[in-house]
């Protein structure tokens, strides 16, 4: 989504300056084309020279800078961008955007442009709450500005409140929804379950499974990029936040069916991803179970058949995690629980399976069309599921 698409990055005097440097860096180890635009103010917080020693361009100063030391004037710039971030934003910026002053680079550029700007405050708390200010973000947000919204905590001040940059996660998320709005998957919900399920023994322990969640949670990003409308059902993780999604924590396999239920009522598509548990406890404990000398017996039950018993005109896609019989393992799950596709993940494939980044994975459709992919990044096979699920909305 990001390679190959120019990014105009203004940054503006905040404090928070210095948080540039890792979002050009990030951006442009993703494959983006960063163009840095600095404010006067801007370059007293942070050096010229570490955005052009990260993004391996010159960096723009000043509208009146001779042009052998950047490459572009303001006009060149907002014809080239592909989206224009400010971050951090200041008041300043913001109110000189809102009211059509062009009286630097930065403003010329984002006033010049057709391309979707994206605005990420960063100031004191009563100045990001201050009425003015946010009547400047409402007339932003009313012209089709897309704002990500600061966080809380400490700020530069000493204060604490709102008004502190949004995590670089996030804004990089906006950035990526933002370009892929008008995607294949425009105007389509898609439901995605993530990670594994806990099913309790006792208040302390529970029975569950090795997934990280990765895979769903790239199958989600994925498809937003595409500009999907996403809900997440995920399990417990340790993955970052999600950016531009419905996201639902569950826990247990019931609360997952309960879930998915209501969910796929106006959806285009479930995407299986989440390791949901075979078996539960028959019986939960109130209290935690002290240990003694005698062996602890369990009766365990079936939990819900989600996939086999959901029903509704959507695409239903599947998981197959097998370290043996792939193909013929998952074929028998495509047919048992009527999926359209079924991605059998082979778990013991050096470097790929559960915690892993990447994964080795076989697609297979109804009509038993086996395609093996080689060993590749989560996000790279989630992509090439997703154009599977393309192919399939897209017949008549």
């Amino acid at each position: 989504m990001l390679d190959g698409k120019t990014i105009v990055l203004g940054v503006t005097g905040s404090i928070a300056a210095y948080k540039a440097a890792e979002l050009a860096s990030r951006l442009t180890q993703a494959g983006a084309k960063v163009e840095a635009v600095m404010t006067e103010p801007a370059t007293r917080f942070i050096s010229p020279m570490t955005l052009r020693g990260l993004t391996g361009r010159e960096v723009a100063t000043s509208m009146w800078q001779p042009a052998a030391e950047h490459k572009a004037e303001h006009i060149s710039l907002a014809q080239a961008a592909d989206v224009i971030l400010i971050a951090p934003a200041t008041a300043n910026i913001i109110a000189r955007v809102a009211g059509g002053i062009a009286d630097d680079l930065l403003t010329c550029t984002v006033l010049a442009t057709r391309a979707p700007v994206i605005i990420a405050p960063a100031m004191n708390d009563n100045m990001f709450t201050n009425p003015v200010t946010q009547e400047n973000i409402g007339r932003l947000k009313a012209r089709g500005f897309f704002f990500v919204e600061p966080g809380s905590g400490r700020l530069a001040c000493g204060r604490a409140g709102i008004g502190r940059l949004a995590k670089t996660e996030t804004i990089i998320g906006t950035v990526r929804q933002v370009l892929g709005r008008n995607g294949d998957l425009a105007g389509k919900s898609i439901v995605v379950t993530a990670g594994g399920t806990r099913e309790a023994i006792d208040p302390v322990r529970y029975i569950g499974n090795r997934s990280s969640g990765k895979m769903g949670y790239a199958l989600a990003c994925a498809a937003r990029d595409r500009g999907a409308e996403v809900m997440l059902i995920t399990t417990n993780t340790c993955l970052p936040e999600t950016v531009g999604m419905e996201a639902i924590g569950v826990d247990t396999a019931a609360e997952v069916k309960k879930v998915v239920d209501a969910a796929v009522k106006k959806a285009d598509a479930l995407i299986m991803a989440a390791a949901v548990a075979d078996y539960q406890p028959k019986n939960v404990a109130s209290s935690k179970i002290k240990k003694g000398d005698a062996a602890l017996m369990l009766e365990m039950v079936k939990t819900p058949d989600i996939l086999g018993e959901v029903k509704g005109d959507f695409i239903k896609v599947g998981f197959a995690a097998e370290s043996e019989d792939l193909t013929a393992n998952a074929k028998k799950k495509l047919q048992a629980k009527g999926l359209d596709l079924v991605i059998a993940n082979d778990i013991t494939a050096k470097d790929g399976g559960f915690a892993a980044d990447s994964n080795k994975v076989s697609i297979i459709d109804k009509d038993g069309k086996v395609e093996d992919l080689p060993l590749m990044s989560k996000r790279e096979v989630a992509d090439k599921i997703l154009d599977r699920v393309v192919e399939i909305i897209a017949k008549p």
